[in-house]
């Protein structure tokens, strides 16, 4: 029995945490925190993206509105 119970914390630990960690949230409304902050990561990443590929960001949006 214990093998039955260990194996499947042991193969569904993460999703069973995660649910956990995602029920506190939920309840709690810190997802809207989480969600800004995921939202701000990605406007930095995406900003430092476009800084460093400007050519190829512009010729890719230059082709996308010719497709329109």
């Amino acid at each position: 029995m214990e093998d039955g119970v260990k194996g499947f914390f042991q193969k569904y630990g993460g999703a069973i945490i995660g649910g956990i960690i995602a029920l506190v949230l939920a309840c709690t409304n810190l997802y809207r925190i989480v969600i800004g902050i995921v939202l701000v990561v990605i406007g930095m990443w995406a900003g430092n993206y476009f800084q460093k590929n400007k050519d190829a960001v512009k010729e890719k949006l230059k082709n996308l509105i010719d497709k329109m």
